[in-house]
């Protein structure tokens, strides 16, 4: 029988997942909720589901997961919930702003014994899966340097910055995670700064748009990390990993793979210009592992802890650009 799923946000990403779903033949989604009627009947009608308030649709006896895509002030409550009564539960990133809060619902969704994977999506890219693979199958020995580049083609409207808690958590979050699934072993020590080069009223609002990031492990292995909210080029999302016996490295993925040759030089197509496009593979891919851990039994990677240490990679990111010095990581 199908893994019948509820949707709670019918926004952007919850119209992802539910797509995502539709390509499924071992799951469905049964229904939907969100505080937009308008967007919930929407979604509800495109995949034959039933538009329901979250609390029925965490209660209900023919719903056996719940997709979390609502605003993550929400998330704690509707977990907690989840949890209670048994479900299985995928939760966007950030799991919660509060660590305290996260560490809360690891401690419900363990009682419970339920599912939990992460929404860190770009673990499954399919470059990025198979560059992590390489890593771990020693293809360049033992990573000594890691770099990840990540901008958006353009930043997002300030009122979504004044609710997003910051660049960091918001934007790099997703950075952090790939650095621990990548380098396989915890950051010890972070070094961040921030700036606003790219609109000043996000500057007003209290956050960057500009920012890199240094972290080190106890081993002495370095991982540095750019984030931009503009590239006039396109979505530019990059990864090299350098070790003892070599380098592997995930580039762009363009608009096209034409390269046009000429007496004035090489010409290739801009890159994807958003994340819908660039990890729609990802999406599809995070979807089917999550349903794999109710009918498989596989267990959830990123799970709960994921979310946790990636969020705690985000505060002590805003702490050391805030007081321009070094943060030494503690355990979780």
């Amino acid at each position: 029988m199908a893994v019948r799923i509820g949707i709670l946000g019918c926004g952007r990403i919850g119209q992802v997942h539910a797509g995502s779903i539709a390509r499924m033949k071992d799951a469905k989604v049964v229904a939907v909720a969100d505080a937009i009627p308008a967007a919930a009947e929407a979604l509800a009608a495109e995949h034959g589901a039933e538009v329901r308030d979250a609390e029925a649709i965490l209660t209900a006896s023919d719903v056996d997961a719940v997709v979390i895509g609502t605003p993550t002030d929400t998330h704690f409550d509707l977990i907690h919930g989840a949890a209670a009564a048994g479900k299985a539960i995928f939760c966007e990133k950030p799991i919660d702003m509060s660590v305290e809060n996260i560490r809360a619902c690891m401690k419900a969704v363990q009682a419970a014994g339920v599912p939990f994977l992460t929404g860190f999506n770009r673990r499954f890219d399919p470059s990025f899966a198979a560059l992590q693979a390489r890593i771990r199958a020693g293809a360049i020995g033992r990573v000594e340097l890691l770099n990840i580049t990540s901008r958006d083609p353009a930043p997002p409207p300030v009122s979504y910055i004044a609710r997003s808690g910051g660049l960091f958590r918001d934007m790099m979050i997703h950075d952090f995670d790939m650095a621990r699934f990548l380098m396989g072993e915890e950051f010890t020590r972070l070094h961040a700064v921030g700036a606003s080069l790219v609109d000043p009223e996000i500057g007003a609002a209290g956050d960057v748009d500009t920012a890199a990031v240094i972290l080190t492990t106890e081993s002495g292995r370095i991982c540095q990390i750019s984030n931009s909210r503009r590239a006039a080029y396109g979505y530019d999302q990059r990864i090299e990993a350098h070790g003892e016996k070599g380098m592997l490295r995930a580039e762009n993925q363009l608009e096209t793979s034409v390269e046009l040759a000429t007496q004035t030089g090489f010409t290739r197509d801009p890159a994807q210009h958003f994340f819908l496009e660039r990890y729609a593979a990802a999406y599809l891919a995070e979807m089917r592992a999550f349903v794999a851990c109710i009918t498989e039994g596989t267990p959830p990677n990123p799970g709960i802890e994921d979310g946790l240490r990636a969020q705690m990679l985000a505060d002590a990111a805003s702490l050391s650009r805030e007081t321009g010095q070094p943060v030494d990581l503690g355990e979780a």
